[in-house]
């Protein structure tokens, strides 16, 4: 039996070959009522495109590459959905590159990724080594970074201060009446540096930094290491009565160990997270969180990435953060 053509579609839909072409291409440019009859020709008569004549057509494959540190961290898994709500429908698919938080294994993903040509990039942070940055520049595509904010991104950028949330939350802390506030951080990537220094920033603009007062590892964070953690910073540090953790899951390790040591929190000792990823919502008592639109990140790129109607004009977007305050930091 011969393979279906486009006409064959065309048929069976009751509309043009250049038609299906176009609904296929881009689905985003004709109406749901004929991009759901191709659809239906498509499925019925089991009409597979060809991708490699497409590409060579458009000297560009229909590819996003999405380059992320980790595929296991509830943080870019909300970002890859964000990702997949802006392409849904659209002739555009993911690419994802894992790099394990290595800016040589992102620089030679990325290389491997660019032949073909994607049509776009999408690639987290702003600390790609030089080549890297080069490939991007030259590769011709819409290039986004995402989950943090420069002045001078590669093409456009969506994220956010890491900085100045952290300050933000360490400043919350010393509002709350806490006086020796630590740091607990793991997985020491450049975002989670950029956390600690805004604690830093925070604790000198109010007395004395000691440098006993921080706590981190580069191993990969979970709720166990968080318990960790905590043993080591009030051993060193023990009249800390707070702590800022990188993440959620180290500041939830936090809790439960004070639950195990007996120690009532926020009456002794206060708590606050980073990315508020439900959980957090969830305890008893409940953790503060520097809350981050993670999802939105992700759909405001694959967005911008492909030039969708409703994507921002500007190159920048910083979609700034907020503390969300719960009953590990609210002492009567």
């Amino acid at each position: 039996m011969p393979k279906p053509t486009l006409v064959d579609v065309g048929r069976e839909a009751g509309v043009s070959a250049i038609t299906v072409s176009r609904a296929l291409r881009s689905p985003e440019k004709v109406s749901e009522a004929l991009r759901a009859k191709v659809e239906i020709a498509v499925k019925k008569l089991g009409y597979v495109p060809n991708q490699s004549a497409s590409t060579l057509a458009s000297n560009k494959s229909s590819s996003i590459v999405v380059m992320v540190p980790s595929i296991s961290n509830n943080v870019f898994t909300d970002v890859l959905g964000g990702i997949s709500d802006s392409l849904h429908g659209s002739r555009f698919n993911m690419q994802i590159g894992y790099t394990n938080y290595n800016s040589l294994e992102e620089e030679r993903i990325l290389r491997s990724f660019l032949n073909p040509t994607p049509s776009g990039v999408i690639i987290s942070g702003i600390e790609q080594t030089p080549e890297t940055k080069q490939m991007l520049e030259n590769a011709g595509v819409p290039v986004v970074q995402i989950m943090d904010i420069s002045e001078d991104p590669i093409d456009k950028i969506v994220g956010f201060s890491h900085d100045k949330a952290a300050e933000t939350a360490t400043q919350h802390l010393i509002d709350s009446g806490y006086k020796n506030i630590g740091f607990m951080g793991a997985q020491m990537d450049p975002r989670a540096q950029k956390r600690l220094a805004g604690f830093k920033k925070a604790i000198k603009a109010n007395g004395e930094l000691q440098e006993k007062s921080i706590a981190v590892t580069n191993k990969p964070s979970n709720v166990q290491l968080g318990g960790t953690l905590f043993g080591k910073l009030t051993s060193q540090f023990p009249e800390c009565d707070a702590v800022l953790c990188n993440n959620d899951d180290l500041a939830i390790g936090v809790l439960f160990e004070c639950q195990r040591r007996g120690i009532k929190v926020p009456e002794e000792f206060g708590i606050c997270g980073f990315n508020d990823l439900g959980v957090s919502s969830e305890t008893v008592p409940s953790v503060t969180s520097v809350s981050t639109n993670l999802r939105e990140i992700g759909r405001l790129a694959g967005a911008m990435v492909i030039g969708k109607e409703d994507a921002p004009t500007d190159p920048i977007v910083d979609l700034s953060y907020h503390i969300c305050v719960r009953e590990s930091t609210r002492r009567s």
